[in-house]
């Protein structure tokens, strides 16, 4: 399933408005087939991966990250139909779906046609979903923040000068980021003081091209904005939101509870009197701080760390 969750990354974010879904074909030890969700969401990843299996498909066990839907669409047909015709003999499910047009109808029509159905509770999959899933659930995208720092804590140099805390390894791996996202935001001062660009410069993934957002009451030209953190529900269509800063901004979407990721890029430098990553959260109990964060990604990217945290709920 973790396989099957790696590959659910390939369709990211160019599957949407659906969501990106991985699927394992596998026989006598055997991967028999590969597919995930194509760009506009056509093909699922059940059919992409039974159209390269063939014929080797029929008594082969489905690893996928998402119940199969149920319901036929002008575009194709319903994936549970697909897999039961193509001869599947089992389908180990990583995450239902709670899309009510499925909703539990995908393992339905699987079993009465003789398909044998697991559920795997996998936060592989459920990771590799969280979009659709916060989306759906909460009728908002799914936030990562995105934070890169000196080892004091710091975002920039007293007087501004921010360029570059981190160095190219690191920067590179934001681009990654940058490319697996909807959308990109920052605040309205990041916005007028350093005119970012918020696109994605790495070789082949110059087409991924997030939209571009600022946390601003004003209109803000080349880009799309919100008044305040909240108004994230107004995103049409965006499952996966990247908040790059600055502090304000950072402290204003914690302090909503609207971040669901940290992203952490620490540089072995040390600044002393700079600009702070996160301004003042209003936190009045030290204990309030403990038991939000969970630990769950830990690299080296050349002379700097990288660490992601999932916000327990």
């Amino acid at each position: 399933m973790a396989a099957a969750a790696r590959l659910a990354s390939r369709a990211r974010p160019l599957s949407r408005p659906n969501p990106g879904v991985g699927c394992l074909l596998v026989k006598d030890t055997i991967v028999v087939g590969r597919g995930w969700t194509q760009p506009g969401g056509r093909p699922h990843a059940e059919a992409a991966a039974i159209a390269q299996a063939g014929v080797a498909a029929r008594g082969a066990t489905a690893y996928v990250t998402l119940e199969p839907c149920a319901h036929q669409s002008p575009r194709g047909p319903a994936c549970s139909k697909v897999l039961s015709e193509a001869g599947i003999a089992r389908v180990v499910v990583g995450a239902k779906d709670p899309d009510p047009r499925t909703a539990g109808a995908g393992i339905t029509h699987l079993r009465s046609a003789g398909v044998t159905v697991e559920m795997l509770a996998s936060t592989a999959a459920t990771d590799s979903l969280s979009g659709y899933l916060t989306r759906t659930a909460l009728a908002r995208p799914h936030v990562t923040l995105k934070l890169a720092i000196s080892l004091d804590g710091c975002i920039a140099l007293a007087n501004g000068e921010s360029q570059w805390i981190t160095g190219e390894a690191a920067r590179a791996h934001v681009h990654s980021q940058r490319a697996r996202a909807d959308a990109i935001l920052v605040g309205g001062g990041s916005w007028r003081s350093d005119a970012p660009r918020l696109d994605v410069r790495l070789s082949g993934l110059e087409h991924c091209i997030p939209e571009r957002w600022v946390l601003t009451s004003k209109a803000a030209d080349g880009a799309r904005n919100i008044a305040a953190p909240a108004d994230i529900a107004q995103m049409d269509g965006v499952q996966y939101l990247y908040v790059e800063g600055g502090a304000q901004t950072a402290a204003s979407f914690l302090a909503a509870d609207l971040v669901d990721r940290i992203e952490l890029y620490r540089a072995p430098i040390i600044i002393g009197g700079g600009k702070p990553a996160i301004a003042d959260l209003g936190l009045t109990d030290l204990a309030a701080a403990h038991g939000r964060w969970q630990h769950t990604e830990r690299r080296q990217l050349g002379s700097d760390s990288f660490d992601a945290y999932r916000r327990t709920r």
